[in-house]
């Protein structure tokens, strides 16, 4: 096991990057590595960091501007090598069906529910790549 783990969060909003941090504390889950985080505003901060960096995972803000995390999802799905897990946040569960167009692999409403959140994430880091 890893003595940590990176998660890419993806948000133009200070305050859906704060909740997001709140909700996962040091650690999605008891059995899951501590998480550090690789914080980002835009696409291509995106980019370049999975390009540059070892990721585990990525929380994508499906409510960014301009550019929304559905896609970016559905980009990086289909342009990165070995893209890591995706947990995408939507504003509406209506939404939820984008989800499966953008391959996200896991979602989540906003505003974010701290234990539904981090248990999604903890999921998304616990399975095999």
């Amino acid at each position: 096991m890893p003595s940590s783990v990176s998660v890419l969060l993806y948000s133009s909003d200070a305050g859906t990057r704060a909740q997001v941090r709140l909700a996962t504390g040091r650690s999605p889950a008891s059995d899951v590595p501590p998480v550090g985080f690789v914080e980002c505003a835009t696409l291509p901060a995106v980019l370049q960091a999975l390009d540059t960096r070892r990721i585990d995972a990525c929380v994508l803000d499906g409510e960014a501007v301009p550019i929304g995390g559905m896609g970016v999802c559905w980009q990086i799905k289909n342009e990165v090598f070995e893209c890591p897990p995706v947990l995408l946040l939507i504003g509406r569960p209506q939404d939820a069906w984008l989800a499966t167009w953008s391959h996200a692999d896991a979602v989540v409403t906003l505003p974010v529910d701290p234990v539904e959140f981090a248990a999604s994430l903890a999921a998304l880091l616990r399975a095999p790549r």
